[in-house]
């Protein structure tokens, strides 16, 4: 397997623990999704993961090798790229100019072109407009720039967190097909989304989360039919099926 986090606890606070002795694994060349209620410890995950917070208990393992302790640039380097929620591309700067910023370790002009070459053929609306200032794009447009730049550092993995937040349905299906060509490309991905048809509806597995911890993992499209995970976005525990099947109806909205 490409990652693994093995009963891993984090937190934010001193005695206070955000994730709970959680484990899971993503396999290369996969899309998984994480969904959950909010303060389940979805985006903590990925925190956790790129180093942005330091596990107190557990292991972060990327191909055999222990994470903890290693800082976040390095993790980088490693092959694990995090775009965080909301936009984070900078405004001011052409699409150029924030692809080039993912690869300011890349010293070899060649390497860079031929890396931004690769972003292009996969964001073929990126490249009608290379000069055009990052902020005249719409959210959806910002968002594949965002992952472009990730793409730039040629990660074995990206870390996603709620990448269709706040977007428009149409820029969001977007964002979501964009996703599925990173698998085709041989990209693995790791999504955290609020969104649970959508990002179940193109993963290959995917987890739910509750208090920071897995309370079920499981092909995605199995995670889709089970009235469980309704109840859980309902605000509740997960219960027993024959206890879900109450609300499964009124869940298939938030799904």
């Amino acid at each position: 397997m490409l990652l693994e986090m093995r009963s891993v606890e984090a937190g934010y606070l001193p005695k206070v623990k955000v994730l709970q002795g959680l484990s899971l694994h993503v396999d290369s060349a996969e899309i998984v999704c994480l969904i959950g209620p909010n303060g389940a410890g979805k985006s903590t995950v990925l925190r956790t993961i790129s180093g942005l917070l330091a596990p107190r208990g557990g292991q972060v393992v990327f191909e055999g090798e222990i994470l903890n302790g290693i800082r976040p640039d390095l993790i980088l380097r490693r092959g694990i790229a995090h775009v965080p929620q909301g936009h984070s591309a900078f405004p001011e700067m052409s699409v150029r100019e924030n692809l080039l910023m993912g690869a300011y370790t890349v010293r070899d002009r060649r390497e860079r072109r031929r890396r931004m070459q690769r972003v292009f053929e996969i964001f073929p609306s990126l490249a009608e407009r290379p000069r055009e200032k990052a902020g005249n794009f719409s959210g959806g447009q910002q968002k594949m720039l965002e992952i472009g730049r990730a793409l730039m550092m040629q990660p074995r993995i990206i870390l996603l967190d709620e990448p269709s937040l706040g977007l428009a349905p149409k820029m969001a299906k977007l964002v979501f097909e964009t996703i599925r060509q990173l698998r085709q490309a041989g990209i693995t991905v790791l999504m955290v989304e609020q969104n649970a048809r959508s990002g179940l509806g193109i993963s290959d597995r995917g987890y739910v989360l509750e208090l920071g911890e897995a309370r079920m993992e499981g092909p995605a499209a199995s995670l889709l039919q089970d009235p469980r995970i309704g109840q859980l976005y309902l605000g509740g525990t997960l219960v027993d099926p024959a206890q879900a099947k109450g609300v499964e109806a009124r869940a298939e909205s938030r799904l």
